[in-house]
């Protein structure tokens, strides 16, 4: 059990808007004494929609000077977006859009991951460098990909002379930078900086190969140039 209370989340507009379920008046109703079948409604599944629907998290880490953009249990997130489409790739896309990562600009983006991650951030990045990305990573990154045959560009860490990684954050060059911090705290302080700079910059940063997994799914299957519109008052 995770959490018991007598509320509305901010999720209930979305799922009330994409299944065209009214929630919160049936759950007045329902507290006030009503049944679910005097309502019109009846166990079972709600009939298959003719969409997808991707509800995604917003973040607003610039505008917090000096905090650390990396996730964890607790609630960081400060809204949310909502893809729809006919397939769940594109509505993927459209979420990322939303939430603020607008790709691709540059095609350059920068890896850094722990030993543990090492290899599934491989097959990302390899599927990056499918659709044209040029790969930056530290030396242990960087060994691993092109050990496996992933074109990657060494950069030296943040701490060696220039030109090294931070330099290449603030030459407004990178579309992202998937960084996946240590579990529990950060005890990486380069980890911290490259994040925070990223940010500060206006670069999309990744702390999860989760989502990184996701992002390059929805670039491989959406033609960035012909979305779909979807009318959402009609839904």
């Amino acid at each position: 059990m995770i959490e018991v209370n007598p509320r509305s989340s901010r999720t209930v507009p979305y799922i009330s808007k994409v299944t065209g379920i009214p929630i919160v008046p049936l759950a007045t109703k329902v507290i006030t004494g009503s049944k679910i079948r005097e309502l019109g409604y009846t166990p079972g599944l709600q009939k298959e929609a003719g969409y997808f629907a991707v509800k995604m998290p917003v973040f607003s880490f610039e505008k917090i000077r000096g905090a650390d953009i990396s996730l964890g249990p607790e609630m960081k997130s400060t809204g949310e977006c909502l893809g729809i489409a006919k397939t769940f790739d594109e509505a993927l896309y459209k979420a990322f859009l939303g939430a603020g990562i607008n790709l691709p600009k540059y095609k350059n983006m920068i890896m850094t991951v722990r030993d543990s991650e090492k290899e599934e951030a491989i097959e990302i990045g390899r599927r990056f460098a499918n659709i044209g990305y040029t790969i930056y990573a530290t030396k242990g990154t960087a060994d691993a990909l092109r050990a496996a045959g992933v074109p990657a560009k060494p950069v030296k860490k943040i701490e060696e002379e220039s030109p090294n990684l931070l330099d290449l954050i603030l030459g407004h060059k990178i579309d992202l930078v998937i960084d996946i911090p240590p579990q529990g705290a950060d005890h990486s302080r380069d980890g911290f900086v490259i994040r925070r700079n990223a940010i500060e910059t206006g670069v999309n940063v990744l702390t999860a190969i989760d989502t990184a997994e996701a992002l390059i799914t929805s670039l491989e299957n959406t033609d960035q140039h012909h979305l779909t519109l979807i009318d959402i008052a009609q839904l």
